[in-house]
């Protein structure tokens, strides 16, 4: 027999490494809860929505309401500031911890946090260093493997450029015999809006129609497809966004660009991921591989100064910015937008697809409440790997998330602690179907998200001591857990004020 065991331990291993999952997780950036057709849009994402028909979907999936904040928790399991923002210096990443356990970690894309992804576990890595870039012509933080990468004067798109180099880090992980983590993060549709020519062709006229009817028509395609059911009722225009039909001529003519720019960069999002999903296919690893689909933030409603609105966006020469009216459109059927902890900020799409590992039933809607930092716990429960409670020069902080791997079975997931809210003086709290919200540091707001998914019944004066009791909690987890500046913990304010922001649209009425 202990001439036998090495051989049967021999043979278990490979067994068990071949039977661990491949991953790819998607990050985009500034994609609204309803921007995608398995969420509701008209703008044609057929690889996506294949992907959650034979997947599963999450109707209460949260993110961080900001760029760097949703990637640092998505990455170490944390809410941002208790992991140490993006130092991460209280935290251990995804490839820290399956890069030890056999896996081939490889990024593309958009990083914006501190240091380069080959500090932090990458074995390899192609893409930008900072938060934003031009879509042509890139930015001086391009590197690839550690090294400057000097983007090409002609022949070079993020989206296109990014899937090129995450199927080349996949064959290298393939030659290598392993089992790969691979992180693809789009800067799209984060603006400056520059969609490929042949992209924005698809949609130039397709939005005249305005972003009242586009909402309205959104809405009826949440309801067909059970996302939302009858008696939630979708929030309505704010004052601060006029109706289409009072905007003028000229401003509906612009307008209707910025949105098929919009539609023509998530479309291109789309095909990219195709390219992927047929290597990973005619690779013969499609079934056992979990395939994570989330966006940082909601819709951007930033309208920051706009260049060249009167040259096509394939121009890289261009600088569109962003929309409020079209945030709103786009964040159907919510209110507010990103940075805001209100559901139009925080709720955006979330898909998973794994043939081999997921019971639930394929297409399901799952409405369990999620967010970011449940990915890693995840990921942890389906590789048998465990997060390390020490690491070189860092002090790891309790994860803040919980594993999804029952929702995948088919199960409930069992009660979970408040899911926390935090952007400078935004903030929030869900405790199951109570969720607390503060805009910009004004006064408390209360809502019941099982009776009023779409925040439009504040029930704060009915129920004080349940406002103080969350907003206790509040606190304590951001004193205690989140460790965030005595600025990020002071107590809000008693008087409300307008619910607006100095860098929203002002738009020319006729």
């Amino acid at each position: 027999m202990k001439r036998l065991l090495p051989i049967l331990v021999a043979l278990w291993l490979p067994y068990q490494a071949s039977a661990r999952p491949n991953i790819l997780l998607i990050l985009t950036d500034d994609l609204g809860y309803s921007d995608l057709g398995c969420y509701g849009s008209e703008i044609e994402t057929p690889v996506l929505d294949r992907l959650a028909a034979k997947g599963l979907r999450f109707s209460h999936f949260y993110n961080t309401a900001k760029c760097h904040s949703s990637r640092v928790s998505l990455l170490t399991g944390r809410w941002c500031r208790q992991a140490g923002d993006e130092s991460m210096k209280r935290a251990v990443t995804i490839p820290e911890i399956l890069r030890p356990a056999g896996y081939f970690t490889a990024m593309s894309g958009k990083w914006h946090l501190s240091k380069e992804p080959t500090d932090f576990g990458f074995e390899r890595f192609f893409g930008h260093l900072s938060g934003s870039c031009n879509y042509y012509k890139g930015d001086r933080t391009f590197r690839l493997n550690g090294q400057p990468w000097q983007v090409p004067d002609a022949g070079f798109h993020t989206t296109v450029t990014k899937t090129d180099f995450a199927l080349r880090f996949l064959k290298e992980a393939r030659e290598a015999e392993k089992p790969w983590f691979l992180y693809l993060a789009y800067n799209a549709p984060h603006a400056p809006i520059q969609p490929l020519q042949e992209d924005y062709e698809r949609y130039r006229d397709r939005y005249l129609q305005g972003w009242d009817e586009m909402r309205r028509q959104r809405v009826a395609k949440q309801r067909e497809l059970g996302l939302l059911d009858a008696t939630v009722r979708a929030a309505p225009r704010p004052d601060h966004i006029p109706a289409w039909d009072d905007l003028s001529e000229e401003t509906r003519a612009w307008e209707s660009r910025r949105m098929a720019g919009y539609a023509a960069l998530i479309d291109r999002v789309d095909r990219e991921i195709g390219r992927l999903v047929a290597d990973i296919e005619n690779a013969g690893e499609l079934d056992n591989t979990l395939i994570l689909f989330f966006s940082d933030n909601g819709a951007c409603p930033y309208d920051r100064r706009t260049i060249g609105s009167d040259l096509p966006p394939w121009d890289p020469a261009t600088k569109w910015t962003d929309s409020t009216g079209w945030a709103w459109a786009r964040n159907t059927p919510f209110r507010f937008y990103k940075q805001n902890q209100f559901e139009g900020g925080v709720a955006t799409p979330a898909l998973v697809h794994w043939p081999a590992g997921i019971k639930a039933r394929p297409g399901a809607i799952d409405h369990t409440p999620a967010h970011l930092v449940d990915v890693l716990p995840t990921l942890l429960a389906v590789t048998g790997t465990t997060s390390p409670a020490t690491f070189p020069g860092r002090e790891p902080a309790p994860l803040a998330g919980v594993s999804l791997a029952p929702v995948l079975a088919g199960e409930k997931l069992p009660s979970r602690p408040p899911i926390h809210f935090l952007h400078h003086m935004d903030r929030g709290l869900r405790d199951g179907d109570w969720k607390l919200v503060s805009f910009r540091s004004g006064p408390w707001e209360l809502y019941h998200l099982g009776n009023d998914r779409t925040e439009l019944n504040n029930l704060a004066a009915e129920h004080p001591d349940r406002v103080r009791a969350m907003a206790t909690e509040w606190h304590r987890m951001t004193r205690d857990v989140l460790l965030a500046p005595a600025a990020e913990q002071k107590p809000v304010v008693d008087q409300a004020k307008p619910q607006i922001h100095p860098e929203w649209s002002e738009y020319r009425a006729k």
